[in-house]
């Protein structure tokens, strides 16, 4: 009988915690003794993990908001495991965590070519497999992946509206308009009692014998179906990747027992992205998807965009998104009129060409992520000779385009109350993006965000969103 298959994934991710007005992580003494979560983390989690060789064992994905980080901070570790990729471990993500199926079309877009961008800077090559954040998905979603050449996803088995899915294979979306893409869904049980049963991941010897063998065991059914279907089970357990060492203590030491090669516990550990580069599509069972789902929410996309029963009261949720959706429209409108007099650099040499500021935007990753310094971005995206005053309008107009990408990262909305800082962080980088184009064009976006902040409370404070923003800008004050 042929071997079972496991594979692990870990899904590395730190929020953007550099201040948009300072380009600091500013210091946290609730992650005493260390400066910052970035570098508790980084000791109790990334570190171990790299260097007891975990990450050459299974599939992960860094978020690009981590990587920027550490490449400042600790290129050695990056560097690390940046090797533990070995062409096929490493998944791109997202780049700023936003919740895609929440995003407008241009936004979704910019996201998944930012974490592409960013994935091919860090390994070297183009990624196949993308985690999408907090895996929430739809068809519009898969679909802008599948255009920009990702060929596979991670999801939960709730993701899917087919009845009886067989999580043990992965699966073919179809997408329209002969597009298709594989759905690698990790195993429920098994994922949730990894990442919240302590008990589960004491002893690898007994979740190897007790828990994996297990859902190894039966044979392969098709969906809906008692048929049997062709091919060897794969079992994929996907978690944080924080739990391996900062969730729960020890348990990287559990994932280099688990993982370790000289162990034979009658199935083999596998890479996700070599399992999935090994299927043909076509030959796979079909899935649909259940639209605007997520891995952390079983109530849709809720959680981050209004009341879910997930969060004991989330009546501020739906004002805030939509005070920064008006914020977002204000300034994209903005960035329309502003860039009109820009001179585009076109294929015919002095025909003037205007600047399409959106495609400027999803070049300006390079200079986000290192990769180009601002100045030889700018030259590059205007026309010859276009002079200083135009190349800092452009700069100006993409720095507050980076931070209005960046004011709909998913902590903002995640937990309970408004109050607490990955709220706070969103709506300091709103404050960056709206002064700086209120500067630049004279207007009053930030007044207006003002006003529609006081349209929610905070349930624990009992104070509105306009006293929260002014509190999480109190060290810089008003504008000049």
């Amino acid at each position: 009988m042929t071997r079972g298959r496991l594979a692990i994934h870990g899904h590395f991710y730190q929020p953007e915690r550099r201040d948009p007005f300072t380009g600091q992580v500013p210091d946290d003494l609730a992650a005493a003794p260390f400066a910052n979560w970035n570098a508790r983390v980084t000791a109790e989690c990334y570190r171990p993990n790299a260097e007891r060789g975990n990450l050459d064992r299974i599939s992960f994905d860094i978020g690009p908001t981590l990587t920027i980080w550490l490449a400042a901070d600790d290129p050695i570790l990056l560097a690390r495991m940046v090797e533990a990729d070995h062409g096929e471990n490493a998944v791109a993500q997202g780049f700023h965590h936003a919740i895609l199926p929440l995003a407008s079309a241009r936004d979704r877009a910019t996201e998944i070519r930012w974490g592409l961008r960013d994935f091919a800077f860090r390994f070297g090559r183009p990624a196949s497999v993308m985690w999408l954040p907090e895996t929430a998905a739809d068809l519009p979603t898969l679909r802008e992946l599948a255009s920009q050449g990702v060929r596979a996803t991670i999801l939960a088995p709730w993701q899917a509206s087919t009845p009886g899915l067989e999580t043990r294979r992965p699966h073919r979306v179809e997408l329209g308009g002969g597009r298709d893409i594989i759905a690698a869904f990790y195993d429920g049980p098994l994922s949730g009692a990894v990442s919240f049963a302590p008990e589960v991941t004491a002893d690898a010897d007994r979740f190897a014998r007790e828990y994996v063998l297990p859902a190894l065991a039966a044979p392969l059914h098709r969906d809906g179906s008692h048929r049997r279907e062709q091919g060897v089970p794969l079992v994929l357990v996907a978690t944080d990747g924080e739990l391996y060492g900062h969730h729960q203590r020890w348990r990287d030491l559990f994932l280099a027992r688990l993982t370790n090669p000289d162990q034979d516990r009658g199935f083999d550990i596998v890479s996700l992205g070599a399992a999935l580069a090994a299927e043909d599509p076509q030959s796979l069972p079909l899935a649909r998807i259940a639209d605007r789902t997520s891995w952390s929410c079983h109530h849709g996309v809720l959680r981050w965009s209004g009341e879910c029963p997930c969060a004991s009261d989330g009546r501020w949720k739906g004002p805030l998104r939509a005070a920064l959706e008006r914020l977002a429209a204000g300034i994209d409108a903005l960035t329309d009129v502003l860039s009109r007099d820009l001179p585009g650099r076109g294929d015919v040499p002095r025909e003037r060409v205007a600047l399409d500021p959106w495609a400027a935007r999803d070049a300006y990753v390079d200079v986000v992520i290192g990769a180009a310094e601002p100045g030889a971005f700018a030259r590059a995206t205007l026309a010859a000779g276009a002079g200083e005053n135009a190349e800092r309008r452009l700069l100006e107009l993409m720095d507050t385009q980076r931070w209005r990408l960046a004011m709909f990262a998913s902590d903002g909305w995640y937990w309970d109350d408004p109050a607490r800082p990955e709220t706070k962080h969103i709506l300091r980088c709103a404050a960056r993006a709206a002064r700086t184009l209120d500067r630049l064009a004279d207007s009053h976006l930030e007044r207006r965000l003002e006003e529609d902040l006081t349209l929610f409370v905070s349930p624990s404070r009992g104070i509105d969103g306009h006293s929260l923003y002014r509190e999480a800008l109190a060290d810089i004050g008003r504008p000049a």
